[in-house]
């Protein structure tokens, strides 16, 4: 779903001045990261797509600009006492990673259900994890508790000025970048990615399409910018935990408001395949947040037509297990990894026919499971589930037909 966005002139928390002042401070300590050309990627969306690696970052996440940002403009007794965020994965390690490095104390309260290879990568940069609540509400509000007792500085995630002047600086470099671009696509979770971002873009180059991507199970900004103001959305889980945001910034949107001028949604699946597409095609790693702003172009989701467009791959800490899900769920959607359960004789020899016939045609057996008792099998018979790789679809359409002519009774599990 796509929506017109109109301006709003309620008072905005940052302006041009404030990101040109972020990108002075982060010269030197944060990595200006590549934003090539995509070949494949533009013959499959019909844009001319230029990927702006953020995944590339010394944590792999773009959230260490707007970290490093906000600890520059901390006071002396500020960073003496230490600073405290609540974050699920990227923002705790920007915070983490860059705290340390001046020597800051950072406490990072995390959920309960955090995956345990972010906890230990957050722990790995230095700081003290604190695993608390169900989800990040409940995390965030026990932050918040610890901020006061212990006289911490929170650093928001992305509801901060200067947290989201520090992320307004990729726009500046895309800018520099890709002189000729004429859109940008931005995944949104709270807004401070897109604000700022946004804001760089339309300030020194107005002409330019700004358009946010949120997941269909959590689209806070886009209910925000129908409703005139931050609500908060029903709880969801989504594969792009990074943007998992059930209400929209109330600094970051008027940003949004202001300066973006189209907002659409993405499912899981497509999520998924974007990933995929990303692994496969570009050899880049992307978490399910950094897919989604390819997802919308693969899936025409956008009112773009044949633009030159900047696309962020905002972050690539993925879990291992969700990725290998995510590529077998592909494979399976792509034709190239099926499951057949296959009605037998049982006699001997019924089993070396069949593998004969599937050989012919080229299809590599990955696993099988035998039953004789289930799934309606007459006595003196027995079923097979095979598992196969294959080439694609048009080889599993020969392959069924083979089958069938052959007298096989077979179903596809899907």
């Amino acid at each position: 779903m796509s929506t017109s966005l109109e301006a709003n002139r309620t008072e905005l928390a940052i302006g041009l001045q404030d990101i040109q002042a972020a990108r002075t401070r982060l010269d030197g300590h944060i990595y200006y990261s590549p934003c090539p050309r995509s070949e494949i990627l533009s013959e499959l969306t019909g844009q001319t797509v230029y990927l702006k690696l953020e995944n590339l970052q010394m944590t792999g996440s773009f959230k260490e600009r707007g970290a490093l940002n906000r600890l520059t403009l901390l006071t002396g007794d500020e960073a003496a006492r230490g600073v405290i965020a609540a974050s699920a994965g990227n923002h705790a390690q920007g915070v983490a990673y860059h705290s340390t490095a001046r020597g800051i104390r950072s406490i990072i309260v995390m959920p309960v259900a955090t995956p345990l290879v972010k906890v230990a990568a957050t722990q790995r940069f230095g700081a003290e994890v604190v695993l608390f609540g169900a989800n990040y509400d409940e995390a965030y509000a026990e932050a918040i508790r610890l901020r006061d007792e212990q006289g911490l500085t929170l650093i928001h995630a992305f509801d901060d000025p200067a947290v989201m002047a520090g992320q307004g600086t990729i726009g500046l470099e895309m800018l520099e970048q890709i002189p000729q671009m004429e859109a940008i696509v931005i995944p949104i979770g709270g807004g401070g990615l897109i604000g700022g971002i946004a804001c760089a873009i339309k300030e020194m180059r107005p002409d330019i399409r700004v358009i946010g991507v949120q997941t269909a199970r959590l689209p806070s900004m886009e209910a925000a910018i129908r409703h005139g103001g931050p609500i908060t959305t029903h709880p969801a889980t989504t594969i792009a935990d990074g943007i998992a945001v059930r209400r929209a910034g109330a600094v970051t949107y008027p940003m949004v408001a202001r300066y973006v001028d189209e907002i659409v949604t993405v499912e899981e699946d497509e999520i998924a395949a974007a990933i995929l597409v990303l692994l496969e095609r570009e050899k880049t790693l992307a978490e399910g947040a950094g897919a989604t702003a390819l997802a919308a172009l693969l899936q025409q989701k956008t009112t773009l037509k044949g633009a030159h467009t900047g696309v962020l791959v905002c972050g690539g800490n993925i879990d291992v297990t969700l990725l290998a899900r995510i590529i077998e769920r592909g494979l399976v959607q792509d034709g190239r990894l099926i499951r057949l359960r296959i009605h037998l004789l049982d006699k001997p020899g019924a089993l070396a026919e069949l593998t004969k016939l599937i050989a012919s045609h080229r299809a590599n057996i990955v696993d099988t499971m035998y039953n004789r008792a289930y799934y309606g099998v007459n006595l003196g018979d027995t079923t097979i589930d095979i598992t196969m790789e294959t080439r694609g679809r048009q080889q599993i359409d020969d392959l069924l037909a083979a089958l069938a002519a052959e007298g096989y009774k077979h179903t596809r599990i899907q």
